[in-house]
């Protein structure tokens, strides 16, 4: 007699952080007890695999925060997707603490020996603790005067994050249009694009005058209402839905578009951030949006 029951509608993807912990037999078993899901499929040896599954909270599928939990304790992410309609054909992404591994912002003011007081601003504004464009004025504004050959010395240290390349160069062989769009500055946001292969790049400019900062931010300035009119324009630019891109960030000024995009990341993202957004990358790194994807490592284009 054929089987009645319905297919799965999602999909529960595990991914171990490499440098933590492997993903095991143990582990895959337990999934698909606490999922009730179906067969798993490998997608990397030791670090991620894809179980089908109903959908949260529905049949044996707890709700994803419980889930999540459990697996975190292993340094394991856990993230649910839809089953159809996985691989996505726009990424929009942040810049500063998700493409690369710093606030570009915090590590100017470093270099002008500024660092502790902007930085705290950074902290609240990114948490959601102040407003986004307030908070870039004032952190703007204490550079003012300072030589603008501490860009090039912050650039330095500007690092990109593990799996930043192979996000977007797999997307874009697959057909996606990636953007990189940032409430950081367009010194930073070119030459990370360029880096990464972003078809696009949005961010502030800072304003200089004789070889030195004035303290001041180009108009208009790129905050969170911007950050989701970026999205909104390339879905219906692309001739896309909503369900076929993919947001990634960290901050509270990336939330407006993380909650509209078809699938929103929430990347070692702050607390105020964790609270809203389901779909959550706590231990391991930017391979986990492939992943997620359906994308099987051996797919990845390093």
């Amino acid at each position: 007699m054929a089987d009645s029951s319905p297919s799965p509608t999602h999909i529960l993807v595990l991914v171990a952080s490499r440098d933590a912990t492997s993903l095991g037999t143990a582990d895959i078993a337990h999934a698909r007890d606490l999922s009730g899901g179906a067969a798993p499929v490998t997608l990397s040896e030791g670090e991620a695999v894809e179980i089908p599954c109903p959908a949260p909270g529905t049949g044996d599928m707890p709700h994803i925060a419980p889930l999540r939990e459990e697996f975190s304790r292993r340094h394991i992410d856990a993230i649910v997707v839809a089953a159809q309609g996985r691989r996505k054909r726009l990424l929009v992404a942040d810049m500063d603490s998700t493409i690369v591994d710093c606030e570009t912002l915090d590590d100017l003011a470093r270099h002008a020996g500024i660092g502790e007081r902007i930085a705290e601003i950074t902290r609240r504004s990114m948490n959601g603790e102040m407003d986004f464009e307030a908070a870039l004025r004032e952190r703007v504004g204490l550079l003012r005067g300072m030589s603008a050959t501490l860009l090039e010395a912050a650039w330095k240290d500007v690092r990109l994050n593990p799996g930043a390349l192979e996000l977007v160069r797999t997307m874009r062989k697959h057909g996606a249009h990636t953007a990189l769009v940032s409430g950081g500055f367009t010194f930073f946001t070119s030459r990370v694009a360029e880096k990464c292969g972003f078809d696009e790049q949005h961010a502030n400019t800072l304003l200089i005058e004789e070889g030195h900062l004035t303290g001041k931010v180009g108009q208009p300035i790129l905050g969170p209402d911007a950050k989701l009119a970026h999205l909104r324009r390339l879905v219906q630019g692309h001739g896309l839905h909503m369900g076929q891109a993919m947001a990634v960030g960290d901050g509270a000024n990336d939330l407006a578009m993380l909650r509209e995009a078809g699938l929103g990341i929430a990347f070692h993202a702050k607390p105020a951030v964790r609270k809203e957004i389901a779909a959550q990358v706590n231990h391991t790194t930017l391979r986990t949006l492939l992943f997620a994807q359906g994308y099987a490592a051996a797919d990845f284009v390093a």
